[in-house]
């Protein structure tokens, strides 16, 4: 008879949420640990207008529980919210998670082979095996600019969004050009009696057909769940992340090639003035940063009532913004897009694994496990989307699921008793890490941009091999690239 382990989740967002439902499936004991009151990770945080998914909401839900729902093609993220709120509840994972308990420490014993847990608040727990689904995205990157503080309006950042501001009628500025920054600005163009956008570096964008679904989708979609494996499993859809994770790979590749001509076909064709095109056009290669989708930022960009700045920002004055060609933009309510610290993970939790080692030591120069999913002398501690995983414009739940089937069949083995613990091998990690970091230097990450898929040393911090190369990774360890023993 396999063992009933007892397992630690730490984070109640979309991996968390799938970690807990298949380790209770599994027959163990399940225990998540949430910083927060609610679960929902990132989609909890995020409250931004505009806010929205950029997979098609279809893909972006769990392989297991479809959702016949979705009111548009790329799904709100109010309704990704409480999808994860229905699913952790119709899943019997919402009775499992002790929220409000930031985890402080995690530490591995080695007289009992057991991790201890210490939450900020002093709840202490021990486990045999410990997943940490803390995300990627969810500490606030604040910019360091001049005078930030001394303004006397009203700033925040994008992620600590202030439900109590209307935005209506007031001359609104928009920091940070990723994702974040389109969408907000999209949202409030026409809403705001002035929308100014303040860019670093202009976006690629590429169009997408953000269709609403009638009613009677929707109602086809609960009678026939194949209609949704139809949208999930699209051909096509699946033939565009392969085409991306090609195109990254390779910067002379056809599939690279298809990707600029659309992107540049867009600004081209939806951009009418001249002078406008050329601010919005970038000076590097599309697929450098994270694409960006959107079906209307184009058209909202060019309403008169919005302003695109690319001078730069010399300060942050009482008034509002004074940018590098001396004007000051005159503002209400400052929101800053400035993204997250991407390099943290599980940090800053106190991590100390096999013989005292600290995960902020192994961490010191960059952030990596081997495979994305263990770090040596870390046994038994495996994360979902950690360090080096693949990152692009896919969805991220289906990495997660191909993650937690590679973990489980660790896991089984450990329950199995027919190994003690499970973590890289030093040499495993070595090879692996020494592999990607080449790799990594000769994709499209690395073609001459700045963006947080970079780590401090510039190099690509993510999974420079294809899609498939890591599905096929994550069919089934490689138990000699492990070390087995407690």
């Amino acid at each position: 008879m396999a063992k009933t382990l007892k397992a630690v989740v730490i984070g109640a967002g979309m991996a968390g949420i799938l970690a807990a439902i298949r380790l209770k499936e599994m027959g163990h004991d399940v225990t998540v640990l949430e910083k927060a009151a609610r679960v929902g990770g990132t989609w909890r945080e995020n409250r931004y207008a505009g806010l929205h998914c950029d997979v098609p909401a279809h893909a972006y839900t769990y392989s297991f529980a479809p959702n016949a729902d979705w009111s548009r093609y790329l799904s709100p993220g109010p309704e990704i919210q409480r999808y994860f709120e229905k699913v952790a509840d119709d899943y019997g994972v919402t009775p499992l998670i002790r929220f409000d308990q930031e985890v402080a420490e995690a530490r591995w014993d080695d007289a009992t082979t057991q991790w201890a847990i210490e939450t900020k608040s002093g709840l202490k727990l021990d486990a045999d095996l410990v997943i940490a689904a803390t995300g990627v995205l969810h500490h606030p990157k604040m910019p360091e600019i001049e005078g930030l503080e001394s303004f006397t309006g009203t700033a925040f950042h994008s992620a600590r969004w202030q439900d109590g501001v209307d935005l209506s009628g007031k001359r609104v500025g928009i920091i940070g050009n990723g994702s974040t920054g389109v969408q907000i600005v999209s949202a409030l163009a026409g809403v705001a009696a002035k929308t100014v956008h303040f860019q670093r570096s202009p976006q690629w964008i590429m169009p997408v057909d953000n269709q609403y679904y009638s009613d009677e989708q929707r109602a086809a979609f609960r009678a026939d769940p194949q209609l949704i494996d139809d949208i999930r499993y699209n051909p096509e859809y699946e033939a565009n992340v392969r085409r991306f994770s090609r195109a990254i790979n390779d910067m002379e590749s056809e599939e690279i090639h298809q990707i600029e001509w659309a992107v540049a076909n867009h600004l081209e064709t939806a951009v009418a003035d001249p002078v406008l095109r050329e601010k919005l056009r970038p000076n590097y290669r599309a697929a450098c940063k994270r694409l960006i989708f959107s079906w209307d930022y184009y058209e909202k960009v060019q309403r008169p009532d919005v302003d695109v700045v690319t001078a730069g920002i010399e300060r942050i004055e009482p008034a509002g913004v004074r940018d590098r060609g001396g004007n000051l933009h005159e503002l209400d309510v400052l929101i800053l897009a400035t993204g997250f610290h991407a390099d943290r993970f599980v940090r800053p939790i106190n991590l100390i694994g096999r013989g005292g080692t600290a995960l902020n030591d192994v961490w010191a120069k960059r952030p990596s496990a081997y495979l994305a999913v263990s770090v040596p002398d870390f046994p038994n501690l495996f994360l979902l989307n950690g360090p080096t995983g693949p990152v692009g414009n896919f969805s991220l739940i289906d990495i997660a699921e191909k993650q937690m089937t590679y973990i489980e069949q660790l896991i089984d083995r450990v329950a199995a008793g027919e190994i003690r613990a499970a973590s890289a091998s030093r040499e495993a990690f070595a090879d692996y890490e020494e592999r990607r970091i080449a790799a990594a230097k000769g994709t499209i990450f690395a073609s001459g941009c700045t963006s947080w898929y970079l780590d401090a040393e510039g190099v690509p911090a993510s999974w420079p091999w294809s899609y498939d190369a890591f599905t096929e990774a994550m069919d089934a360890p490689k138990l000699e690239d492990f070390d087995l023993a407690a």
